[in-house]
């Protein structure tokens, strides 16, 4: 089960094979919360088995992302960017990149990135590092609006902000604001309450 313990992934970068070693890890060890989460897994360990590329964005139809959810447990709260692509209100992610060394890390990349809060920390498995809190498969038109839709299979963490944490919003992103757990705005989608469920619960 995943604690409320955090930790950052430390900072050697690993290789591109290596990265998709650490993917197929991590969801081979992760455990789904429903039947429906445990389908998504096993179709994205079907993706990676086919697919060697399948984490980089170069890979269509599919490729696998990484997201994080922003989380201020002490004030009962999230942090959303307000997305230009997909006008929603989503938490942090994006593509992975050549040095990442891990899902987590990439999650953890983008969170602090699109945040700016540089001293997040990922939810862990006791013992055993980051794990993942939701699985989320969408439909985006990553590769540029004349481009047919492709498919993101997100990875989702649930990251930690540090008591007082202050945010900077970043080009990648319309709006930046703080949410009460009861409070989220719209637009937004299915797939993000269901991820600050799971946050608030995890950190509870």
């Amino acid at each position: 089960m995943t604690t409320a313990d955090h930790t950052t992934p430390q900072a050697d970068a690993l290789p591109a094979d290596a990265l998709h070693a650490d993917a197929v890890r991590a969801l081979e060890s992760w455990a789904g919360t429903d039947a429906a989460q445990e389908r998504l897994r096993d179709d994205y360990l079907a993706h990676l088995a086919e697919r060697p590329d399948g984490l980089w964005r170069s890979c269509l139809p599919a490729h696998v992302t990484a997201s994080a959810l922003v989380i201020d447990p002490a004030a009962g709260r999230v942090l959303l960017t307000l997305h230009p692509k997909v006008g929603l209100w989503l938490q942090m992610g994006g593509h992975c990149e050549p040095g990442d060394r891990s899902l987590a890390a990439a999650a953890l990349r983008e969170g602090v990135e699109e945040s700016g809060i540089a001293g997040l920390t990922l939810l862990t498995v006791a013992g055993e590092g980051p794990a993942p809190a939701r699985l989320d498969r969408h439909q985006v038109r990553c590769a540029g609006k004349d481009r047919p839709e492709n498919t993101h299979l997100d990875v989702q963490y649930i990251a930690v902000a540090p008591p007082g944490a202050r945010e900077l919003i970043s080009e990648e992103s319309l709006d930046l604001r703080w949410f009460g757990y009861d409070e989220l705005p719209e637009p937004t989608d299915d797939a993000l309450r269901r991820l600050v469920a799971v946050g608030r619960a995890l950190t509870a």
